[in-house]
C-alpha cells in the first residue's frame, strides 16, 4: 500500500556517536507524511566478507556522499516500496561491497525510509515490515561474562559468554532473567576474585582475569541459580569468535591467555566438549570464517546435544554465502546482522533463506551500538525467534524496552517464542 504521503522529500545524515565513543553516521529521510531516523552500528570482531562499513574517508564522506548523490536519486521514490528504495542504493553505491557509499550509510537509508513509511501509513514498523502471518516475541540471547576482542588483557580467550531463556510468555520476563544473572555473577566475582575490580567490556558484560573453562561454569551457576528463583529455563551459550583466534599462517587458534594453541582438530573437540559438559544450547562462530567443512562436521556431532550452531563471520548476512553453508548443513543458526549487506532488502534475502533450510536466524547487534531501537522490529517482521543484545547498557536495553512496548501494545498480534523444539537432541 502506498500513497502520496509515502513520496520521499528529502534525504538528510550526519555524524554522531556510538556506544565506544566512535563516529557513526544516521540518517533522516523525510515524506509528506511523516520521517524515520536510523543509525547505524558497528563491529569491532569483523567478517572478512562484510560489505565495507563507509567509503575512503570515512563517516565524514559517507555523510557528503547522501547530500550529493544518495538524496538526489531518492527524491520522489516511494518509501513504502523497500526494494525500490534499497535498488536505488545499490545503483547509487555501484559495488557489489558498498565501497562508495558504505554498508551502513546504506543501512541507515534503508532502514530510515521504511521507519518514514510506516509513520506515514499510521502503522507500527514492525508490521509495515512484517513478511511473515504469524509473529513472535523474539527471546534475548546476552552476554553476562566478555573476553577476546571485547575486553582486556587477561579476560578470557573465548569471547562472550550468554545466556537464553528456552521460552517466555512475555520479554519482560526473560530480560529479567538475564539482568539477574547478570548481576548474580558479578557478585559471585566479587567474591571469588580478590583482584576483580567489577570492569565490563564493550557490550556490558563483565571482564574479568579468568580462564575460559572457569568463566564457563561460574555462567552456568548463575543461569542454574536464577533458573530456579524465577522459574524459567535459562540456557547457557558461547560466542567464541573463532576467526579472531585463528592464525593462518601457523593454522592454529591461538588462546593467548592461556598460552595454548589448537590445530582445527582439537578446536573442534574442545567446542563437543564444552557443549557435553555444560549442556551449551548455543555456540557461535566455534570455528574460523573459511572452516565449511568443519563446521558441518561440529554441526552433526553437536545434533546430539540439542545445540545450537551458529554462523556469524562463516555467513555475513549474505545469502550466497549462506546458501553455500546450507549445502553442506554448516550450521544450525545464522546471525543477522544489516549493516554487513547494506539493505533490508540483502537482509530479509538471508534470513528467507535461513527460514527456508530449517535454520534459526538470530537478529544481532554489534559491540559499537547506538540506542537506535529499531532491530527489535526487524526481529519481529522477519522471524528472528532470538534477538542478541547484549544485557547491561543503554544502547543494549533499548532494544528490549522497544520489544516491551511493542509487546504491550499489540498483545493479540505476538506471539510467545518456544526454542525448546530447536534445542532437543537429535
Amino acid at each position: 500500500m502506498s500513497s502520496a504521503l509515502t513520496i520521499i522529500q528529502g534525504v538528510k545524515a550526519r555524524r554522531i556517536f556510538n556506544s565506544r565513543g566512535e563516529e557513526t553516521v544516521e540518517v533522516t529521510v523525510e515524506t509528506l507524511g511523516g520521517a524515520g531516523i536510523a543509525a547505524a552500528p558497528a563491529g569491532k570482531s569483523r567478517g572478512l566478507h562484510e560489505v565495507e562499513y563507509y567509503p575512503p574517508r570515512g563517516v565524514e564522506e559517507a555523510v557528503e556522499k547522501v547530500r550529493e548523490l544518495i538524496e538526489p536519486k531518492l527524491l520522489g521514490v516511494d518509501s513504502s516500496n523497500q526494494e525500490e528504495v534499497d535498488r536505488v542504493l545499490r545503483e547509487a553505491d555501484g559495488t557489489e561491497s558498498f565501497s562508495n557509499i558504505g554498508g551502513n550509510t546504506a543501512y541507515a537509508v534503508s532502514m530510515a525510509a521504511a521507519e518514514a513509511a510506516s509513520k506515514s501509513l499510521g502503522k507500527p514498523l514492525f508490521l509495515h515490515m512484517a513478511k511473515l502471518d504469524e509473529i513472535h516475541v523474539p527471546l534475548p540471547l546476552g552476554n553476562v561474562l566478555g573476553g577476546g576482542k571485547h575486553a582486556g588483557k587477561g579476560a578470557p580467550d573465548i569471547q562472550e559468554f550468554l545466556v537464553l531463556p528456552e521460552k517466555a510468555e512475555k520479554i519482560w520476563e526473560a530480560y529479567a532473567a538475564a539482568v539477574k544473572v547478570h548481576r548474580l555473577l558479578g557478585k559471585t566475582l566479587e567474591r571469588k576474585l580478590p583482584d576483580f575490580t567489577g570492569g565490563k567490556g564493550d557490550e556490558g558484560a563483565w571482564a574479568p582475569r579468568i580462564g575460559s573453562e572457569e568463566a564457563l561454569a561460574l555462567v552456568a551457576e548463575a543461569a542454574e541459580q536464577v533458573s530456579s528463583e524465577v522459574g524459567l529455563r535459562i540456557r547457557v551459550g558461547l560466542d567464541v569468535a573463532s576467526s579472531s583466534l585463528w592464525d593462518e599462517g601457523k593454522q592454529v587458534y591461538v588462546y593467548a591467555s592461556e598460552s595454548k594453541t589448537r590445530d582445527g582438530g582439537s578446536q573442534l573437540d574442545f567446542m563437543l566438549e564444552l557443549i557435553g559438559k555444560f549442556k551449551l544450547a548455543y555456540v557461535e562462530d566455534p570455528l574460523h570464517e573459511e572452516d565449511f567443512e568443519g563446521f558441518s562436521e561440529l554441526t552433526s556431532k553437536a545434533s546430539k546435544f540439542g545445540c545450537l550452531i551458529c554462523g556469524d563471520d562463516l555467513f555475513v548476512t549474505n545469502r550466497r554465502r549462506l546458501e553455500a553453508g546450507i549445502r553442506v548443513k554448516a550450521a544450525t543458526a545464522v546471525i543477522i546482522k544489516p549493516n554487513q549487506v547494506g539493505t533490508l532488502t540483502d537482509t530479509w534475502e538471508a534470513v528467507r533463506a535461513a527460514l527456508n533450510a530449517g535454520m534459526v536466524p538470530v537478529a544481532s547487534h554489534r559491540s559499537g551500538e547506538t540506542c537506535d531501537g529499531k532491530l527489535a522490529h526487524l526481529a519481529l517482521a522477519y522471524g528472528c525467534p532470538i534477538i542478541k543484545t547484549g544485557v547491561i547498557g543503554g544502547e543494549r536495553a533499548s532494544k528490549y524496552n522497544e520489544l516491551i512496548r511493542v509487546q504491550e501494545t499489540y498483545p493479540e498480534r505476538i506471539q510467545p517464542t518456544d526454542l525448546s523444539p530447536h534445542l532437543k537432541p537429535r
